[in-house]
């Protein structure tokens, strides 16, 4: 009996060393299966849209035609707005106060005695048109975007798409210096030759040569839908995105969108404003102990003290987002009627979103980073549009359905990620906060320099560190 039983045991035994493992595999199996479908799933679902006046046609299909455009002016224009100028009515401003109450009043006059007598908008109008310009019909309103290709290719070397998207108070225009960069690299020193780029900049819809949507809603998953379909229109079905600002947004929507289309997305801002207990902790240890919370040395030189440069400053610089989400028609009447009040509206972020100590200077400090008919050129965009109202309610529509901007932070972003962290951007998010969302972050940057306005300020450093995001994506 006993040698009965110690076999019977050794036969239990071994049928559970099968048994056993086989059931684990099994398990393991199954939730890698899920694991995998979970992420299959959650995307954002493309949908479809009617943008334009009155309803959509029942019969007949969109024009799909890819149309050359070219930026025109006239003496009519030019003069309306001259005689504008002359009826500026000049504010004293308070003494000493810098740029903390808004646009200084006096530096506002030197604009304005510029903008009247020296700025040529001819000239900049040549300038904007060096680029081909084209408009084609999506969801029936007119997208206005640039393609660039480069002069020259080296044998063997393949062509990168690269789509870059603008955000608010900016334009297509904040790109000019960085295209050579990126469509001709090795005539500008830039010894990433192997890496060689086509640059797409469309305008949002509402901003500036691209027609303002017609119908309510039209927020940032509409303008990612768009984006794509302008992108396979093109012929493109695969293509890196970078973007700032709200051209973060879309970009990172497009990736969520479709991820199959997206090879890398390259960020200069990262929207991550959901607050949770687990963020509390984080930024009451990190203050103290960044190391255990996940934060480098940089990000906590960058993050406190915590209430002045994540409450107080963000609560100084957004006062123009809440008008804009709630009620943007009102004042964006009285700016598109004035080109001075627009201009002040407009180049005030120019000021403290390139550099926070800015608002101590009488100047704010623009000539210092920008010059004046770079900053007139983008303001002249959206004055000859028109086009402050319809970028103002891109707020509203977005803010709308997700106030804090954090609703599609639920869906994961996959694909291969950059992301460039610019010191004077008006929040810092860390590299540990990023990943809650961007799931393969190739290259986190803690760039020397610079602010919210990347292309447009420092062409070279941004450029320099996409081309290194995409030559890690390419070795991948």
């Amino acid at each position: 009996e006993s040698i009965l039983s110690r076999i019977r045991s050794f036969e239990y035994s071994q049928k559970n060393a099968v048994l056993v493992p086989a059931a684990a595999l099994g398990v393991g199996g199954m939730l890698l299966y899920w694991l995998r479908s979970e992420r299959k799933v959650k995307t954002i679902d493309m949908g479809d849209g009617w943008w334009g006046s009155g309803e959509r046609p029942l019969k007949g299909k969109e024009d799909s035609s890819i149309r050359p455009f070219k930026i025109e002016t006239s003496d009519k224009e030019i003069e309306d707005l001259h005689q504008r100028l002359d009826r500026f009515r000049f504010t004293p401003h308070v003494e000493g106060a810098a740029f903390h109450y808004g646009f200084n009043s006096s530096y506002l006059r030197k604009v304005v005695a510029y903008w009247r007598n020296q700025f040529d908008w001819r000239k900049q109008v040549e300038e904007l048109n060096k680029y081909p310009h084209f408009h084609t019909t999506i969801e029936g309103i007119d997208i206005h975007f640039i393609h660039v290709k480069p002069t020259y290719v080296p044998h063997g070397r393949a062509v990168k798409p690269l789509l870059m998207v603008h955000g608010w108070p900016g334009s297509f225009y904040e790109f000019y210096k960085i295209i050579p960069l990126l469509t001709e690299p090795a005539k500008h020193g830039l010894n990433e030759g192997d890496v060689v780029f086509e640059v797409i900049c469309p305008s949002i819809p509402g901003y500036g040569f691209s027609e303002a949507p017609h119908q309510k809603e039209f927020d940032s998953i509409a303008t990612a839908r768009i984006f794509h379909k302008l992108m396979n229109r093109l012929g493109f079905k695969e293509y890196y995105l970078q973007g700032g600002d709200w051209g973060s947004r879309i970009t990172t929507n497009m990736a969520q969108m479709l991820p199959q289309r997206v090879k890398g997305l390259h960020l200069n801002l990262v929207f991550i404003a959901k607050q949770s207990l687990g963020k509390l902790i984080c930024t009451m240890l990190g203050a103290y102990v960044p190391w255990l919370v996940g934060f480098s040395k940089e990000d906590a030189r960058r993050f406190y003290p915590f209430m002045q440069k994540n409450v107080y400053d963000v609560l100084r610089e957004s006062g123009y987002l809440h008008i804009q989400a709630t009620k943007p028609d009102t004042a964006g009447c009285g700016l598109n009627d004035s080109p001075v009040g627009l201009a002040a509206y407009i180049l005030e972020k120019f000021s403290t979103w390139t550099d926070k100590s800015f608002l101590h200077r009488d100047d704010g400090g623009l000539e210092s980073k920008y010059s004046l008919d770079e900053l007139l050129t983008n303001v002249m965009i959206y004055w000859v549009t028109s086009s402050i109202v319809s970028s103002m309610r891109y707020y509203k529509e977005n803010f709308s359905k997700d106030p804090d901007l954090s609703l599609h932070n639920r869906v994961g972003v996959y694909v291969p990620t950059g992301i460039a962290a610019f010191p004077q951007e008006i929040v810092h998010v860390p590299r540990v906060w990023a990943k809650a969302v961007y799931k393969n972050i190739i290259t986190y940057s803690y760039m020397p320099r610079g602010g919210h306005f990347a292309a447009f300020e420092e062409p070279k450093l941004l450029a320099q560190d996409i081309m290194q995001f995409v030559k890690k994506v390419e070795q991948l």
